[in-house]
């Protein structure tokens, strides 16, 4: 009997900074053995509790720039002065093989993500529950100066103004529950008939 296969689902998190998708990655890395995140190059400096090639590719601009030349990324955009971009073989390999790939990119990734027609891309939108919040956040992570909370705070704005691309919002008033919320969508999704590639073939199996 031929055994049910699909294709792999690239789930794609995005939010305002501060707002919990790197924390709700993490949650979903632990609980869900079955998908990895997709390790991004970037420009910027590698932060304090950062691991290079766990949490990201650390490069200069100058490779940055040769390697969009080279066709390398398969996403990439400048974020906070920054550039942030998804190596293109990793996620065809994994996807290939019927497995999937967690995104924690921001609305520009996500556009030229979902403008792929040969990729299976769910898109997540996490927000804050209020902006007083999100400044509060920012501040507890300790990561940036107050110049540079006051930037993401304008930023903010312009990001949330993105929501409507997305297939689902999650409003991470508690992180737990938040968390909870996505990973069952990610386990509804891969439910979906339209994700089976050879599903007639199981079911006339059935029926004969």
């Amino acid at each position: 009997m031929e055994k049910l296969k699909r294709r792999g689902i690239l789930f794609v998190l995005s939010s305002p900074s501060g707002a919990g998708k790197s924390s709700i990655a993490n949650y979903i890395l632990e609980n869900d053995k079955s998908i990895k995140l997709s390790v991004s190059c970037t420009t910027r400096n590698k932060r304090k509790g950062e691991v290079k090639g766990k949490d990201y590719q650390y490069i200069s601009i100058s490779e940055f720039n040769n390697k969009i030349k080279e066709g390398f990324f398969l996403e990439w955009a400048k974020v906070f002065d920054n550039f942030y971009g998804t190596p293109r073989n990793n996620v065809m390999d994994r996807i290939s093989k019927g497995l999937d790939v967690l995104f924690d990119i921001d609305w520009q990734g996500t556009q030229q993500l979902s403008g792929n027609d040969g990729f299976d891309v769910v898109t997540i939108f996490i927000l804050p529950p209020t902006k007083k919040e999100l400044e509060k956040r920012l501040n507890r992570r300790a990561q940036d100066t107050a110049f540079e909370v006051n930037k993401r705070m304008l930023q903010a704005s312009d990001e949330i103004s993105h929501y409507m691309e997305y297939n689902y919002i999650i409003i991470n008033n508690d992180l737990e529950k938040a968390s909870q919320d996505v990973l069952s969508i990610i386990k509804a999704e891969r439910l979906k008939r339209k994700r089976y590639v050879n599903l007639n073939n199981f079911v006339k199996f059935l029926r004969t």
